[in-house]
C-alpha cells in the first residue's frame, strides 16, 4: 500500500530525534514531511536549512516539518546540533515509511546505480490527508513553492 494524493495516510509511528513520532498525535496541524537521502550532504543539508530559516512562518502557518532519511538517531542528533534544526528528523532505517511513501529509487552515483531516497515532500493536513506531494525535488526554490500550498490550506 502507498499513498495518494486526497487520501488518508494511514497512522504511523517512527523513531525519531527527541521522541517517537506519531502522526494521529499531531492531528490538527498540517505535516510536511520531507524524505532527504543522507544527512550532512551538500543538497539535504541546504534543504535542511531552507526549512530551518522559514520554520516559525510554517508554523505560524500551522504546519509541522518533519524530514525522514535511513541515517541512525545519532546521524540525526549530530545533523539537527551542528545546524541549529528546531524540527523533528525521523530514523527510517527499516524503509518502512520510504514504503508507504514510495520514495526509494535506483539512482546513479559515480556511474554506478544505487538504491537510494529520491528526494521528495508530502504535504498531510490536518485531518491525516494527504494534500500534495513533490518528487524528484530539486532544493532551489522548493521551500517557497511548499510554503504556499501550506498558506493555501
Amino acid at each position: 500500500m502507498s499513498v495518494a494524493v486526497n487520501q488518508a495516510v494511514p497512522d504511523f509511528t517512527a523513531d525519531a530525534t527527541g521522541e517517537a513520532f506519531s502522526l494521529s498525535a499531531h492531528r490538527g496541524r498540517a505535516i510536511v514531511l520531507y524524505f532527504y537521502p543522507k544527512d550532512s550532504t551538500p543538497g539535504c543539508t541546504t534543504e535542511a536549512m531552507g526549512f530551518r530559516d522559514r520554520y516559525d512562518a510554517f508554523v505560524d502557518a500551522g504546519a509541522d516539518i518533519v524530514g525522514v532519511s535511513r541515517d541512525s538517531l545519532r546521524s540525526h542528533e549530530n545533523f539537527k546540533s551542528k545546524l541549529d534544526l528546531p524540527f523533528t528528523l525521523i530514523s527510517d532505517a527499516d524503509e518502512a515509511l520510504c514504503a508507504l511513501f514510495g520514495v526509494i529509487k535506483m539512482k546513479k552515483m559515480y556511474g554506478k546505480e544505487v538504491r537510494g531516497i529520491e528526494r521528495s515532500t508530502f504535504l498531510i493536513d490536518g485531518n491525516g490527508v494527504l494534500r500534495h506531494e513533490w518528487r524528484g525535488v530539486k532544493v532551489a526554490g522548493h521551500i517557497d513553492e511548499v510554503f504556499e500550498s501550506v498558506s493555501a490550506l
